[in-house]
C-alpha cells in the first residue's frame, strides 16, 4: 500500500478546526475517559486521559451513573419492598417494576423502532437463544440456519446448539457464509443474497451480523431482509457493533427480530443488561383467542415478568403476554443493572443518532486518511506502509471502528508500545487492532495522535526496539498539544 500520496489537511491544525465545529463536543464532559495511571513513569503523566479508542469494546462510564445508581440504592434502602409500586423522592426513575419500560423507551429510538417493539433484558446470547426459540421452527423440509462463517463464536454456538437442540445436524443445518475471494475479509451484499437464494428453499432461520465484529464492515440490513422475506424467510441481526454506533431503523426495514449487547457503544457497563427487537406483526396477542385455549400468541419460552402487567401479581396459571417485545421478557430484571443503561442511554436523548453517525463518519474518514497517508514529520514510511485497511472504504458499508492488519510479528510490539504511550485500541491475534474512535466521547485531536504515535509504534516494531514503557517517556519531548485539547 503506498504512502506517497500526500494527506487532505493532515497537520493538527486541521483537526483543531473539526473539533472546534463539532456539535456533539460538549458530550466528551458526559464520560470519565481513562486515564494512563497504570502504565505511567510519573504522576504527571499518568494522570492524562488515554486515547481511548476501545468503545468498541467496552464503552467509557458516563458521569451520570454513579448518581443514578446512587438514587436507586437510596430508594431500595428507605423503601425496600415498597420501592417496586412507590415513587423515590430523590429520582425521577419510576418504580421498580415500570423502570424496565423506561429503559425500552429510551432504547427505541436508538434502534428506529416504536417503545413496543423494544425490550432492555437479559444478556446478547440469552437473548438470542429467546428469540430463535420463537423464530427457528424446523421441520423436515426447512430446516437450516444462514449465519456469516466468521460470525462472532458466541453466536456459533448458539446457533449450532439450537440446531442440535431440534435433532438435526449442524453439519448439514448450519449454512456459513464465506468471502467469496479467499483471501478477503470482507463479504460483498450480492454474495449473501446469492447464498439465500441458493438455500431457500431448505433454510428456516437467517442470522447475521449488523456489524461484523473483526471487520467493522456494516452489512446492508434493509436489502438483504428484504432478500430473505421475498424468499419467505424469518431473519434476526446481531446488532452488538452496530447499536449507537449506525443509524438503525429496524421498524422501517421490516427487521423480524434483533438482539445486542449494551456496554459496547450504549456505554452501560461491564456486562450491562442486553436487549431485543420483535417486530410487531411478530408481538401481537389476541386475548380472546388465549382465553379460549388457542394459540393467540407466537410461541415462546415464557417467564412471569412477560406477562400481563395487570396479572403479574394474580399468580395465576394461565400466561397471557404483554404485546410487543415486553412479552419475550422472562424474569425480573435487574432494576440495578437498568439504571446504569438508563444513565447512558439519557446522553443519547441530548441529540440523535443522524448526528452521532454524521460525525462518527467524519472521525473515521479523518482516521482512515491520515492511516493511509501518515502525517510526514511523524512518517518513516516513504513507499510501504507495515499494514492495510480490512475494513471497506465505503463509508455506509462501515461504523466508527477500523480494522488494520498489521505485517507479521508487530502486533505484540505495537501494542506494547501503545499501551506504554497511553493508547487504548482491541488486538485480534494474530495481526490485527481495531480502532473504533467514538463520537460522543473521542476528539479529532485524538485522532491525529493516535496516528502520530501508531506509526511510531510501528517503526519501533519493524527496528525490534518496542521492549519498555521508555518509549512513553521519550514521546513526552513531542508536542503536547493534543493531551492539552483532550484534558
Amino acid at each position: 500500500m503506498s504512502a506517497t500520496q500526500p494527506a487532505k489537511l493532515n497537520g493538527r491544525e486541521h483537526a483543531v478546526q473539526l473539533d472546534a465545529k463539532d456539535p456533539l463536543k460538549s458530550f466528551r464532559g458526559e464520560f470519565l475517559i481513562p486515564t494512563k495511571f497504570e502504565s505511567a513513569s510519573n504522576s504527571d503523566d499518568g494522570n492524562r486521559p488515554c486515547i481511548y479508542f476501545c468503545g468498541n469494546s467496552l464503552g467509557p462510564q458516563p458521569k451520570r451513573t454513579s448518581k443514578r445508581i446512587a438514587s436507586h440504592l437510596s430508594a431500595w434502602a428507605t423503601k425496600g419492598v415498597l420501592g417496586h409500586f412507590t415513587e423515590h423522592e430523590d429520582s425521577d426513575l419510576p418504580p421498580f417494576l415500570h423502570i424496565d419500560d423506561a429503559a425500552a423507551k429510551l432504547m427505541a429510538p436508538l434502534v428506529g423502532a416504536n417503545t413496543s417493539e423494544v425490550a432492555v433484558m437479559e444478556t446478547l446470547t440469552a437473548n438470542l437463544h429467546l428469540l430463535m426459540a420463537s423464530f427457528y421452527r424446523p421441520n423436515q423440509e426447512k430446516y437450516k440456519i444462514i449465519i456469516e462463517g466468521k460470525a462472532f463464536p458466541s453466536d456459533h454456538y448458539a446457533v449450532e446448539s439450537q440446531i442440535r437442540h431440534h435433532n438435526f445436524d449442524p453439519k448439514q443445518a448450519m449454512v456459513l457464509i464465506e468471502p467469496e475471494d479467499p483471501t478477503a475479509a470482507t463479504i460483498s451484499t450480492t454474495h449473501v443474497l446469492s447464498v439465500i437464494d441458493k438455500h431457500a428453499s431448505t433454510t428456516a432461520l437467517i442470522l447475521l451480523p449488523g456489524i461484523q465484529y473483526y471487520t467493522g464492515q456494516y452489512l446492508d440490513i434493509k436489502a438483504i431482509t428484504a432478500h430473505a422475506h421475498k424468499h419467505g424467510i424469518i431473519i434476526g441481526w446481531d446488532l452488538a457493533h452496530a447499536v449507537g454506533n449506525v443509524d438503525l431503523r429496524l421498524t422501517e426495514w421490516d427487521v423480524d427480530f434483533a438482539a445486542w449487547c449494551n456496554y459496547k457503544y450504549v456505554n452501560s457497563g461491564p456486562g450491562a443488561i442486553g436487549g431485543l427487537f420483535v417486530n410487531s406483526r411478530h408481538g401481537q396477542v389476541d386475548v380472546s383467542a388465549t382465553k379460549n385455549g388457542a394459540d393467540g400468541f407466537r410461541d415462546r419460552l415464557c417467564g412471569w415478568w412477560g406477562g400481563d402487567k395487570a396479572m403479574r401479581f394474580a399468580m395465576g396459571n394461565d400466561f397471557i403476554p404483554i404485546p410487543g417485545a415486553a412479552g419475550w421478557q422472562v424474569g425480573n430484571p435487574s432494576a440495578l443493572a437498568l439504571t446504569a443503561v438508563i444513565a447512558s442511554l439519557e446522553i443519547f436523548a441530548l441529540t440523535d443518532m443522524a448526528t452521532i453517525r454524521a460525525k462518527s463518519k467524519a472521525m473515521t474518514a479523518y482516521l482512515e486518511d491520515l492511516l493511509l497517508h501518515p502525517p510526514s514529520a511523524n512518517s518513516h514510511y516513504k513507499k510501504h506502509l507495515p499494514y492495510q485497511i480490512i475494513t471497506p472504504s465505503n463509508q455506509e458499508e462501515r461504523g466508527a471502528q477500523l480494522s488494520v492488519r498489521l505485517e507479521p510479528g508487530l502486533l505484540e510490539g505495537v501494542m506494547r508500545f501503545l499501551e506504554d504511550a497511553g493508547v487504548i485500541v482491541d488486538e485480534r491475534r494474530p495481526d490485527v487492532i481495531r480502532v473504533a474512535p467514538a463520537p460522543l466521547f473521542n476528539t479529532f485531536n485524538e485522532v491525529w495522535d493516535f496516528v502520530t504515535i501508531f506509526t511510531s509504534a510501528c517503526s519501533e516494531a519493524q527496528a525490534g526496539t518496542v521492549h519498555g514503557s521508555q518509549e512513553a517517556a521519550a514521546l513526552k519531548g513531542r508536542d503536547q498539544t493534543g493531551w492539552a485539547e483532550i484534558k
